[in-house]
């Protein structure tokens, strides 16, 4: 269930044992929501089949994406660490399994097994270095890495394999698609030209072909 960059990946058999040991399996429909910001801490997860979006809300109240988890990946840490509410908002984009972990038995482990606690340093500084964290991402994060997580995000929900390629149709115009990662459809236009340029993608109205699926992750992180 990991990706070779994800938490997951960077545990040990002893280290996996003992989460599965201490987890249990939720399932989530697509758009139901994992946890939402402001809530208490109380567990952290790991997703182990799936795709979650990580969401905050801008000044009006419309929610800004911040991150695309897949599995492997691990969700819930930091607020758990800290003991404070949640920081962001978790939903399924599509079926999602995860492992849930209760908040006092994730400490346990970190204070415990070593290798654990080196590799959940590991992802934390990964996020923080690349600006995913609440509020940098929304501030400071580059408007490519935005772009590039809108089209992950689109993929995964609408698109169809092609070949090597992905096709999809937009649910929505430049405008609202714009809207929905803090970006004027000015600053989305030049970059999706951008992307065109370089060959990852290709654009019609409100279709798209993505040719470089890896360029996009690489962009996203």
């Amino acid at each position: 269930m990991d990706g070779p960059d994800s938490f997951w990946a960077k545990l040990g058999p002893a280290e996996k044992a003992a989460v599965v040991g201490i987890s249990t399996v939720h399932n989530y429909e697509p758009n139901e929501f994992l946890v939402r910001e402001g809530d208490p801490s109380r567990s952290v997860l790991v997703i182990r089949s799936g795709h979650v979006r990580v969401l905050t809300t801008d000044g009006d109240g419309r929610p800004l994406l911040l991150a695309l988890r897949t599995a492997g990946d691990i969700l819930g840490e930091v607020a758990t660490l800290v003991d404070g509410p949640r920081t962001a908002t978790l939903q399924a984009l599509d079926a999602v399994e995860v492992l849930t972990m209760r908040g006092q038995h994730f400490a346990a482990l970190c204070q415990t097994q070593p290798k654990f606690a080196w590799a959940l340093l590991g992802i934390l500084a990964n996020r923080l270095r690349d600006g995913s964290f609440q509020g940098v991402a929304v501030s400071g994060g580059s408007s490519k890495r935005r772009v590039a997580l809108l089209l992950l995000e689109l993929a995964v929900r609408y698109g169809k394999p092609s070949g090597t390629d992905v096709e999809l149709t937009a649910p929505g115009t430049q405008d609202e698609l714009a809207s929905t990662i803090g970006l004027s459809r000015e600053t989305l236009a030049r970059i999706l030209r951008e992307l065109r340029k370089s060959g990852v993608i290709t654009t019609g109205r409100v279709h798209y072909t993505i040719h470089r699926m890896g360029e996009l992750r690489r962009l996203a992180h």
